[in-house]
Parts: C-alpha cells; structure tokens; sequence
C-alpha cells in the first residue's frame, strides 16, 4: 500500500507531540527489576471481566497477582482461591497507603464510576494500570487521566479493548492509514447494547430502598459518588444503566466500534459539537434508543471536507446501505464500524470481520495487497510484555484511550439534552453555547475522601 504521513511526521507536523496523539507501540517503559515477576495488584476482581482480567495477566509467565481487592468478601474470597499468597483488602485507597511497594502495576475492573479515582491513585503513585473500559465517567477525568499520562510518560497504561487482537481491526487500520480507499467522509457506528442480558437494567426499574447484600460494602462501592440507598437491578452489573454509576451502551462499546477511526486518523483529536437524538432525556437511567453525531474540525488532506462527521447509536440502529452506495444485504453484526471514503467504504465487525467495498464488489479485508502479516497477539500479555522491555503492539494505551472515551462520552452526555447541539470546548471543559449542559455534565462533585489525586 501507497505509503502516508508517518505517526511521527504527523507528529511533528502538527505540533502535537502531547496529549490525545495515537501512539500504538510507542509507550516509554520502564523494566521490572531483572529477574523478577512484574507484581500486579488487581482491583475488581470478579465483576463483569474483573476475574478474565486477573487470570489472563496471571497466565503471563513473568506477572504474578500479589493483591487482590474488591469491595464485596465473597468476590476476595472466590479471587484468594486462586491466589493464596495474595494479600487482600476492601478499600483500594488502604492498598496504595500501606502496600504500596509491594506492588508494581494495577488492574482497575470496577464500575464505571469509580475508575478515574483508581486510575490517578495509581498513576500518583507510579504504578502501571491496566483500565476497563470506558477509561472514565466523567468529561473532565479525560483532561486529568491525559495530565497524569503527560506527567508520567514512563508508566505503561492499557485500556481494555481486547478486540483489537483481531486481524481484521488491525488490517482495517492499515487499510485507513494507507489511504487507499480515498479521502474520509464520514464515520458510523453502532451497538446492540443495551439489551435485556444481565449487563443492563432494560426496563429501568426503580426499586424502593434495601439493605445491601451482607459480602458488600456499600459505601465503598459508592466510592466518589454521593450517599444514597442500595437498590435492586444495579449489583453486579446492572449499574451500566444508572446516570451515576455507569455509561449505558454507547459508553459500554465505545472502545470496540469507534476505536478503529482514531486509530486510522490521527487528526482526530478532539470534537467541536455533538448532538443526541433521543425519545427522552436521561435522568435517574440512561435513555434509549440515542442517535449521535460527533463532529470533528479536521484541516487534512486525509478528509474529504474540514469537517468529519461520526455518527453513533445504541439499539442497534444501522445506516441505510442504500445511503452509503452499497447494494442491499444486511450488516454483518450489531456492534459495527462504518467508514465511507471517496472511494470506498470499510465496514468492520467487533468479532474482525472486514469488507471493503468499492464500485458495489466486496472485497474480504484481509485479502486487500500489500497488508503486512498480523502474528497472534495476546492482548493483556502485550501489556505486561511492554513493562518489562519486550517488543510487542501495545493496542490502546491511555493517550488513545482518552480520545476514544471523549467521544463516546460526549455521546452519553449529551442525552441529557436530547436534539439540541452543544458546542464543545475541551480546554475551557465547556460547552459553549449552554451554560447549564457545562454546569451539569462535564464534571462530579466528589465525595470527601474519594477526590482523585493531582497528577501532573
């Protein structure tokens, strides 16, 4: 494929040598002591994937799980059996006070709500971080997690987008970067999220207030959010559907289906406005179904125009092929990504099936030339192989990390004012054109004892 600007040209270029910069590979490290285990400590470990998390990094032959915490014993419990050498604790903020040198990176799966807290805690204290997905809850934590990552350009971070192992993704970023499809028109993406598996509360049923399950601490999964009762539909892992505590589905996928786009397009640093359609807006509960455009001021002759539109929706609401130039036919899946370009358009599922289509043929993605050869990747492996000095794909460290959540978080947040288009203003944290939307949805106020810390 034709060669274009470098990551490092296009660096340079533009000045961008800081935040919000793709930067797949090319995290600084610092390796382990010689001769010794990278020791992790995993926070969340059970969850949603806290255990496929803890296990698969402990898989590593030169990790090993040292501590373990969760705010509910039963979790601890379930975790120490397979690690009984492990120490344990319920309160992340005790590990880092007292056993903070005997750790030398973190897993961070809890809920939503509390991963900026964790994340900063331990950048702070100059661990390396593994992070769920979405990186964080908040707007204003994108802008903290990129000060800290600045401030720490040694320490590597991952967030968890295991999906990008797949042949497929990695071909369809070789295929954006290479610009053979044409300059970019636009982006799509969608999820079939939230549905009425066990990850959502569908119906957004409000229960009066009960007495928390015995194994949990309450309060400590509360974390920096506000006092309030426990309720039914929301532990284990119903709290993706509550305002407070988690992202609904377009933040819940947002790693898996827009990803590819900043990956392929550097130039997409951060959005100028977004605008949420929905039936209501979100209160207590993330609304649905949410149709999102996201749009990006671009001055590239990667991009069509000087404005890039991306287009996201939950509830498996798909674009018309018709629209798109392609023949009739179904998408190949609920959790997709879109890319229309002047002379193409690529089409990606989340499991890393690839079309390229051009003048109505289909072409398999992986059978585009001059693709170079994608070698088995393990994802959380690439990670503990990064620290400790070993050549391997990093995909999706914090710094691409903040610029996809942007997005999709700018997506979430804007359902509060569904139809109405808000001006985005990173650096001043507002929206320009709504004082109330700047006042209520860019930021939380922090419970006493769970503000994160100042990194950077």
């Amino acid at each position: 494929m034709p060669p274009r600007l470098s990551r490092r040209e296009f660096i340079r270029s533009t000045g961008a040598a800081g935040l919000g910069v793709a930067t797949v590979g090319w995290s600084r490290v610092v390796p382990a002591q010689s001769n010794s285990k990278l020791r992790v400590l995993s926070i969340g470990v059970v969850g949603t994937i806290g255990a496929k998390d803890r296990k698969t990094v402990a898989e590593h032959p030169s990790a090993e799980i040292v501590g373990l915490c969760d705010v509910d014993e039963e979790y601890l419990a379930e975790a120490a059996e397979d690690h009984p050498d492990a120490f344990t604790c319920k309160d992340y903020r005790t590990a880092f006070a007292d056993r903070a040198d005997e750790f030398d990176a973190v897993i961070v799966a809890t809920p939503d709500h509390s991963h900026a807290t964790i994340m900063l805690t331990a950048l702070a204290h100059d661990k390396h971080v593994y992070g769920q997905k979405p990186l964080v809850h908040q707007l204003e934590e994108i802008v903290l997690i990129e000060r800290a990552i600045a401030a720490k350009p040694d320490l590597v971070t991952q967030v968890g987008n295991q999906r990008m192992v797949y042949p497929g993704r990695r071909a369809a970023v070789e295929i954006l970067r290479s610009g053979v499809l044409g300059k970019a028109v636009a982006g799509y993406a969608w999820t079939g999220s939230p549905n009425r598996g066990s990850y959502f509360n569908f119906d957004r049923e409000l229960s009066g207030p009960l007495s928390p399950p015995e194994s949990l601490d309450w309060d400590l999964w509360l974390g920096p959010c506000a006092e309030r009762p426990y309720r039914e539909h929301l532990v284990p892992t119903k709290w993706r559907s509550w305002w407070d505590f988690g992202s609904g589905g377009l933040g819940d996928w947002g790693v898996h289906v827009l990803d590819v786009i900043f990956f392929g397009y550097d130039e997409l640093l951060s959005p100028i406005a977004v605008t949420t359609h929905a039936p209501a807006a979100a209160d207590t509960f993330h609304t649905r179904p949410c149709q999102s455009t996201i749009t990006y001021a671009v001055d590239s002759e990667n991009f069509a125009r000087k404005f890039f539109p991306l287009h996201y929706s939950d509830s498996n609401q798909r674009p018309s092929r018709a629209a798109l130039g392609l023949p009739a036919g179904e998408w190949a899946g609920s959790n997709m990504t879109v890319v229309v370009c002047e002379g193409g358009v690529l089409a990606l599922s989340a499991g890393g099936g690839l079309e390229i289509w051009r003048d109505g043929t289909m072409t398999d993605g992986l059978e585009m030339p001059g693709l170079p050869e994608f070698p088995e990747l393990n994802h959380w492996h690439a990670w503990v192989d990064t620290i400790l000095g070993v050549e391997t794909e990093l995909r999706t460290p914090f710094v691409d990390g903040a610029r996809i959540t942007e997005a999709a978080l700018l997506a979430v947040k804007a359902s509060r004012f569904p139809g109405q288009e808000l001006r985005w203003d990173k650096a001043a944290l507002a929206f320009t054109n709504n004082d109330e939307a700047t006042a209520t949805i860019v930021k939380r106020n922090y419970r006493d004892g769970f503000a994160p810390p100042a990194v950077g």
